[in-house]
């Protein structure tokens, strides 16, 4: 039964009343849809709690006030509701998945996942997406009766092809993974439950995708100039945010500088937003699909950005790249973060008891390749603080990330 005063969906939304199911049936909720009930599970598993102390984007970061991987992740998550709401999406799904989609990131940022992936890379390397997959699936051991969170088959549908398909009409792997295939989490749960790897994820995945986007440039702006990595003014190189803060100068000449910095990042969200809803208004109604599989099936995505504000969101990226990601200051904290996970990945592998005792189960049954997966599971779902403390306890020195 569906609840009294459920919010209105497009034909084309995903219904949590008639969702493909879970791989372990379960009864329905009497107060909750499908979607609602990931949401909670998501927020609570322990892999969500660590997001609190997982690094966002390294930045010279002394202070509270950066992003974590959580705060990013509850930015994203309210951006793909509007978004989701303006286009008559199912709010609950896009929630779940903006919510989810960082769960599989290591400890230290993207450093962190750059090197477990090389020290991954005879054993099919590490993809964070394809991690998330294994948390929801089976790393989080919450239940009696099965391993991982049982999530509904639209759940993991977009946290694994959020950001597009995985496979061509061929069956050949897209851009993304043309080189090195789809990652083995990924195939190999893939032969459990089909998950539709060569089309489009839902609606409500895709907005979930940009809604991440749309948070990092906005809060990559805003951390970056807070950690005086760069000046306000130096955005101006960028014609998009120029126009902006010209706005805001005119509107509050002389405004003191956190405000027209909060004025800046706040403007960057709201053109973002309102690009992404005009553009996906323009493409439903072209498109007229009369359901989330006609979505699926599309030849293109259906949220996204306008050519104009593609852009626009690359020509922040490419000033954010030499001017935040790649700061001196910024590549001495990485170098730091990327010897801690290369040496922690050297030791457990050379010597997994050296493991807590929960990470030793059936050791002995392990291949080399499946122990390597072991100790990249262990490491990934390490907190920043946590991956230090391990590194001190196995190591005479350890750096300080400053």
């Amino acid at each position: 039964m569906r609840p009294f005063g459920e919010r209105w969906r497009a034909p084309y939304a995903c219904d949590p009343w008639a969702s493909r199911g879970r791989l372990y049936p379960e009864a329905v909720s009497p107060t909750r849809s499908e979607f609602q009930r990931d949401r909670d599970r998501i927020i609570h598993s322990s892999a969500f709690r660590r997001l609190k102390h997982k690094t966002q984007v390294f930045v010279y970061h002394e202070g509270d006030h950066f992003r974590t991987r959580l705060t990013h992740t509850i930015e994203v998550s309210q951006i793909a509701r509007a978004l989701a709401r303006s286009l008559g999406l199912d709010e609950d799904l896009a929630e779940a998945l903006a919510l989810s989609h960082d769960l599989g990131h290591t400890p230290f940022g993207h450093t962190g996942e750059d090197a477990l992936d090389d020290c991954m890379r005879a054993y099919g390397g590490f993809d964070h997406n394809a991690q998330a997959l294994r948390i929801v699936t089976r790393l989080e051991t919450r239940y009696a009766a099965y391993d991982g969170l049982n999530l509904a088959w639209e759940t993991l549908e977009g946290l694994v092809k959020h950001n597009g398909p995985l496979l061509d009409r061929e069956g050949r792997p897209t851009l993304r993974y043309a080189e090195r295939g789809i990652p083995l989490a990924i195939f190999e749960y893939n032969a459990v439950q089909d998950l539709g790897l060569d089309t489009h994820a839902s609606g409500e995945a895709q907005a979930a995708a940009i809604a991440d986007d749309i948070a990092y440039d906005a809060h990559d702006i805003d951390d970056g100039l807070r950690a005086g990595l760069f000046t306000i003014e130096e955005l101006r190189q960028v014609p998009f945010l120029n126009a902006l803060l010209d706005e805001i100068d005119g509107l509050y000449p002389g405004l003191e500088l956190s405000r027209r910095i909060h004025e800046l990042t706040r403007r960057v969200i709201t053109r973002f937003v309102e690009d992404v809803v005009a553009e996906g208004e323009r493409r439903l109604a072209a498109a007229s699909p009369a359901s989330a599989d006609a979505v699926r099936n599309a030849p293109d995505a259906m949220v996204c950005f306008s050519d104009a504000m593609r852009e626009a969101d690359a020509s922040v990226k490419r000033f954010l790249y030499p001017h935040m990601y790649r700061h001196p200051k910024v590549m001495a904290v990485r170098r730091q973060a990327d010897a801690i996970l290369r040496d922690l990945f050297r030791r457990f592998t050379g010597d997994p008891r050296s493991m807590p005792l929960e990470w030793q189960s059936g050791l002995e049954t392990l291949d080399e390749a499946r122990l390597a997966r072991r100790v990249a599971d262990y490491i990934a779902g390490m907190t920043d603080r946590y991956a230090q403390q391990e590194h001190r306890r196995l190591f005479d020195v350890t750096p300080d990330l400053r």
